[in-house]
């Protein structure tokens, strides 16, 4: 029986061309995370709700494409998984033109900065240069909070328009974190400050002792494709100095960024054929 023939796999997604044999295989990938680098058979089928022959064809898949090792019975992640996430941010150019950005950014405010962009109603961190500090929250490169209570998410959701906002947050959260509730004009308030001042905060939101104010991204077209932020400690750093010495600094990191990316995507290109 093929895979996207077994019943354990049937009926998730809504789409006529949906393949849930494919959604399965992602959901396999990532359940390992920080705390479960090594899984065996039964924990990779528990944590996936998936049927053990069917958790196990598909590790042995993936194991034979080289995305997963299997070695004593358990099972981890290869490198080969890095191609997945480097593909998206390397065809965008981003964390090659963000990254001396970012790096001039934290040298300047001695805090961590990143990049993200807006995946369903999540944010996903894309780059980032973090300094050494105790926090509370932990950010890695393809990281997802919920956008709402985000400084970068306020940023991209203020970008968009009526209709798009009312898709975006009608989408559940892939994060992990739970979403508030939102208060649709309350939302919708905030999100016009955004835009019209260019800059959102977030105060301790997203989580207790987390602060953080981000500015938009924006490409050749003056279009919104990312957003760049500050984070700090609530306890060390003042609203007043993320917002009047830190939020400066950043405007103009992400305008360097902004200005990179438009030469990058602009840059004349010439193909070759033999």
């Amino acid at each position: 029986m093929a895979l996207w023939d077994d019943p354990e796999v049937a009926g998730r997604g809504t789409g006529p061309d949906f393949v849930e044999a494919l959604a399965r295989g992602l959901d396999v990938l990532t359940c390992f995370d920080d705390l479960h680098r090594e899984m065996t058979l039964a924990e990779v089928a528990a944590a996936t709700d998936l049927a053990r022959p069917t958790a196990r064809r598909l590790l042995l898949t993936l194991a034979e494409l080289g995305y997963v090792r299997v070695a004593d019975g358990r099972f981890a992640l290869t490198p080969a998984v890095l191609r997945l996430g480097s593909a998206y941010a390397s065809s965008l150019g981003l964390w090659e033109m963000a990254r001396p950005h970012l790096e001039e950014l934290v040298a300047q405010t001695h805090e961590s900065s990143s990049m993200s962009q807006l995946d369903g109603s999540d944010i996903v961190y894309v780059a980032r240069v973090a300094v050494p500090k105790i926090i509370a929250l932990r950010v890695d490169i393809g990281t997802r909070f919920p956008a709402v209570v985000a400084s970068q998410g306020k940023v991209l959701l203020a970008a968009l328009s009526p209709e798009e906002l009312d898709r975006v947050l009608a989408e559940p959260t892939r994060s992990g974190v739970a979403a508030p509730p939102v208060d649709r004009t309350a939302l919708g308030e905030e999100l016009a400050v955004v835009r019209e001042r260019g800059w959102a905060l977030a105060d301790e939101e997203l989580a207790r002792g987390i602060r953080s104010v981000a500015v938009p991204v924006r490409d050749g077209g003056g279009e919104v494709r990312a957003a760049m932020n500050v984070t700090v400690h609530a306890a060390e750093t003042s609203v007043a100095t993320l917002t009047e010495e830190y939020l400066p600094l950043l405007v103009q990191a992400a305008g360097r960024v902004a200005d990179d990316w438009a030469a990058w995507h602009s840059r004349p290109q010439v193909e070759l054929h033999p």
